[in-house]
């Protein structure tokens, strides 16, 4: 997959835009496969209709039925209407791209950035940052799977890690969240190299999730130690669905 990313980005202009339409399609498929749907989606919810709601006409009828056999209006309350309740989860994803951005690396983000689209389908935020933070999807947008994908192969790594200020443009984004549960999953060696402590940033995040390259991952290890966040090594690009999905089934 990593040498797959890598022809992405060949001179040849037919031969790279092949091998991104590959990669994008097969890391979706991949993601798709490896992480459960469904928990970031708003569920349908049936409620007396003094409650508010859209009318369910199917489950009213009766009480429609009665109320006319005598002339008579039924009580709001004897009526069912039907409403979207809130949404378990959202995600935003924070993409560090500082230093250099090697196929692998890519090849993970990519992946992440899938899993995340599948796992929270309403509301999930992809973030990429090095020096500053740049918003790839915003929390509510209609940004395809594939188009958020393809942003994300074109990622080059360069400068600064502005760790601190990445986690706080995250936390804006998720601030706009009706969920029930709202997540941060930060995919980054947490190596800061600006002059801004991340610590306090992390600690304001209602959930920190870190997935951190597994050669490289002992200051990750202590950002989640002193934040109380949770994290998992990485050991490849395909192994993301399933460590995202660890991450936020194993409290």
């Amino acid at each position: 997959m990593a040498l797959l990313v890598e022809m992405s980005k060949a001179t040849d202009e037919s031969l790279r835009a092949a091998a991104r339409g590959l990669a994008r399609r097969l890391m979706i498929d991949v993601a798709r496969r490896g992480v459960a749907r469904g928990r970031g989606v708003g569920k349908l919810r049936r409620d007396r209709a003094d409650r508010g709601g859209e009318l369910d006409l199917d489950r009213s009828l009766p009480a429609l039925v009665d109320a006319a056999a005598v002339g008579g209006v039924p009580a709001l309350d004897d009526l069912v209407a039907r409403r979207w309740a809130r949404p378990e989860l959202a995600l935003c994803l924070v993409i560090d791209t500082s230093g250099s951005m090697t196929g692998a690396r890519l090849a993970a983000a990519a992946l992440t950035a899938a899993a995340c689209s599948w796992r929270a389908p309403v509301e999930h935020a992809v973030v990429s940052f090095a020096r500053t933070a740049e918003i790839i999807r915003p929390l509510r947008s209609s940004r395809s799977k594939a188009a958020v994908v393809e942003s994300v192969l074109s990622l080059r790594g360069h400068g600064v890690t502005a760790l601190a200020a990445a986690l706080r443009k995250a936390n804006e984004q998720l601030a706009a969240s009706r969920a029930a549960r709202k997540t941060v999953l930060l995919l980054s060696d947490c190596r800061a190299t600006d002059d801004q402590d991340p610590l306090p940033a992390a600690r304001a995040c209602e959930e920190l999730l870190i997935l951190a390259p597994a050669e490289d991952c002992e200051e990750a290890e202590r950002l989640a130690r002193d934040s109380g966040a949770r994290w998992q090594p990485l050991s490849g690009a395909a192994a993301a669905p399933a460590a995202l999905a660890t991450l936020l089934d194993h409290p």
